[in-house]
């Protein structure tokens, strides 16, 4: 949202002194509730599909009463917004309708009457009764819960009615969800919708000739669940599914270097080095790989050094002359 923290709708001019601003700003918006309670100006076209009810979106928005330079309301401060759901975590109703009408990178503007926003009674202190607010939202991203989430309620014998597309598309949905939870950090949460995704392609049995897309779906969540785990602090399961990807995909530089990664936190040293050194003649120039290979070297030269010192001790020659242990 270009990082503006003031109220566009204080900036307009016009010549009509006796209307407000948001009077004048509202001429030029388009109805998008039928009886001009929520109005809109798109300010940057976005792409793709309409946003789906039920849909979670990723949005930055700030909100602002009229006269007032600066936002009541605003997420635009936080570096990773948070994903919301329509109809559960956004309370307005001017703001869901205006979610619906808009598109993937879309950044539009919302006049919201007080029935679609803080209705007759305001939120004090910080909304009057009878407000109309204005909104800025810019739509970074939304996904279609709703499919997923009722098809992953539905038994085994139920999914396996539905063509192979519907359960690839409904695995890369809980996938993508996921994805989105690891880059919030919430690791556990992500693990979760990746083992969601990995149980429904369990499930599906392909014809011979549609296997290759199940393998190639089960790969991906293999690798996230490998990386997952490793963030987890279990090397073990970041092992086993990496393991499980170079079934599929025995070259994968990526599954090589998940694993070589959980070996070497298992201080399982000649495994790390093996995975690495093949990861690596895969991708000879990959930064990450040649980089781990560095930390291992360095982990094995300290291991080395301890195990000959703790053989130092064990061996070496008691006060009394004789070795330590000895009768």
């Amino acid at each position: 949202m270009g990082g503006s923290t003031r109220n566009p709708g204080v900036l307009q001019r016009d010549d009509s002194p006796s209307q407000s601003p948001y009077q004048r700003l509202s001429q030029r918006m388009l109805d998008i509730s039928g009886d001009r309670g929520v109005l809109k100006d798109v300010i940057r076209e976005g792409a793709g599909e309409l946003v789906t009810p039920d849909a979670s979106v990723l949005v930055k928005y700030s909100g602002y009463l009229e006269h007032m330079d600066k936002p009541f309301d605003s997420n635009c401060f936080r570096k990773t917004p948070r994903l919301m759901k329509l109809g559960e975590d956004i309370t307005l109703w001017g703001m869901e309708l205006g979610l619906l009408s808009m598109r993937r990178g879309e950044l539009a503007r919302f006049l919201f009457k007080p029935t679609y926003a803080y209705g007759t009674l305001g939120c004090p202190p910080l909304i009057p009764p009878n407000t109309t607010v204005l909104f800025e939202i810019e739509l970074l991203d939304f996904l279609d819960s709703a499919e997923s989430d009722k098809f992953c309620a539905l038994s085994a014998e139920q999914q396996s009615q539905f063509p192979l597309q519907k359960v690839l598309k409904v695995a890369a949905t809980e996938r993508e969800f996921g994805n989105y939870l690891f880059r919030q950090n919430r690791f556990y949460d992500a693990k979760v919708r990746y083992k969601r995704a990995l149980l429904l392609l369990h499930r599906r049995t392909a014809p011979p000739e549609e296997q290759h897309l199940v393998e190639t779906a089960k790969l991906l969540v293999f690798l996230n669940l490998s990386f997952t785990y490793l963030k987890l602090e279990r090397p073990t399961m970041a092992l086993r599914y990496g393991e499980q990807a170079l079934i599929i995909d025995r070259k994968n530089a990526k599954a090589l270097f998940r694993c070589g990664q959980a070996c070497l936190l298992m201080t399982e040293y000649q495994k790390a080095r093996d995975f690495l050194v093949r990861a690596q003649r895969e991708q000879p120039f990959n930064h990450d790989i040649n980089n781990e290979l560095k930390k291992l070297a360095s982990y094995y030269r300290d291991y080395m050094d301890k195990e000959r010192e703790m053989c130092h001790r064990m061996f070496a020659p008691g006060d009394n002359g004789s070795t330590v242990g000895e009768n």
